[in-house]
């Protein structure tokens, strides 16, 4: 087991470091990098002028150069301007050569230092735990949610496979697999937090204080139960505002555990070993809760280990719909204003939390099945 898992930790690193590469060279690509320039310099900069910029900065550098910069395995770059002063990575504000010389080192992802935002003008490492904090905290709840319930009713429905109980719990995970976020999300918002349908079950307050924000949002064009939703669900969430993206994102992934649930399960009931306990007269409930149902959760398992790197980039929607500001709202901000250290950071996160959920799952796998031999 200890060879397998360095082995696996080995495969991990290389391919965390292949796919932040991909993500590196997409964003540091000239386009985007000419946009960032123009952004916080000028639209109407010259040719020259955005060479300039981008070359005081260090990204004019070799893509390898800046990308071992950014990792932490090649010393950060210095530029000395006309009158001698020096800027660089590794240090914020402009330094003389001596000072430069004493603050020249290594400073990047492996260092802690994860750059500047250009949007929210702060370190990159603070928003992006602030924002992962918030989403950890939704995707927490969606879990408790939905794994119980999706395990609930994949295992009555494969029980008795093609009864009614099966045929009805089998379309139920079918739609709501088939309706995105977007819309059971809208759906959801219309039938219980709308005063036009009557139903205010979910209500949001502070209508007067969201309206007043200044922050671009145009609530002051909306109707007033949508204002004071949003706002609680982005500024205070509560359980009436907060249980809805938790219950948009519980259905959408519930439906295709219980529908793997159900298959395996099914399998499983139709095994020998299972008709030899019916044959002996073993009760059916003993049946199932001793004999059928932990090998039924061994399929289920690695599904639902892969909910959770689902869940870390697959909120986008919903928390920009919910108007949530999590990771998925971050991403989106990021991506939106072209905030480069942003989005590498973002991808970062990502990439890691998709590796060791993969390895979580391989491992428990393992344990689950004793027929797995490690080679």
């Amino acid at each position: 087991m200890g060879l397998f898992i360095l082995r696996r930790s080995g495969v991990m690193i290389i391919t965390a470091i292949c796919l932040t590469f991909i993500v590196f060279f997409l964003t540091n690509l000239y386009p985007n990098l000419e946009k960032l320039a123009k952004t916080q310099g000028n639209f109407r900069m010259s040719d020259e002028a955005v060479t300039s910029w981008l070359d005081s900065r260090g990204y004019t550098q070799p893509i390898f150069v800046k990308y071992g910069q950014w990792l932490g395995v090649v010393p950060g770059w210095q530029f000395e301007n006309d009158k001698g002063e020096i800027t660089g990575r590794c240090f914020k504000g402009k330094k003389t050569p001596e000072e430069a010389a004493a603050e020249a080192g290594l400073c990047g992802i492996i260092q802690g230092h994860w750059g500047q935002s250009t949007v929210f003008k702060n370190e990159v490492g603070t928003i992006v735990g602030a924002r992962l904090s918030r989403t950890g905290a939704l995707m927490f709840w969606v879990l408790i949610l939905m794994i119980p319930s999706a395990l609930i009713v994949g295992v009555l429905a494969g029980m008795r496979e093609g009864s009614k109980t099966d045929r009805t719990l089998s379309t139920f995970s079918i739609l709501t697999t088939a309706t995105p976020e977007y819309v059971s999300g809208v759906i959801l918002i219309t039938v219980f937090a709308s005063s036009a349908v009557g139903l205010k079950w979910f209500k949001g307050t502070a209508t007067a204080a969201a309206k007043n924000m200044p922050d671009g949002y145009g609530w002051a064009f909306m109707p007033d139960w949508m204002v004071g939703f949003w706002y609680r669900v982005a500024e205070a969430p509560t359980f009436e505002n907060f249980f809805l993206p938790v219950l948009t994102i519980s259905m959408f992934g519930m439906g295709y555990i219980a529908r793997m649930t159900r298959a395996s399960m099914a399998e499983v009931m139709t095994a020998q070993y299972i008709r030899t306990a019916r044959l002996k007269g073993v009760k059916f409930k003993d049946i199932v809760m001793k004999h059928a149902l932990r090998n039924a959760l061994i399929a289920p398992f690695t599904v639902i280990m892969l909910q959770i790197p689902w869940l870390l980039n697959g909120v986008v929607i919903v928390e920009t719909l919910f108007n949530f500001k999590g990771f998925g709202w971050a991403l989106v901000q990021a991506a939106g204003n072209n905030d480069i250290e942003l989005l590498l950071g973002i991808s970062v996160v990502s990439v890691v939390v998709v590796l060791i959920t993969q390895l979580i799952s391989d491992i428990g796998y393992v344990y689950l099945n004793p027929r797995i031999r490690i080679s």
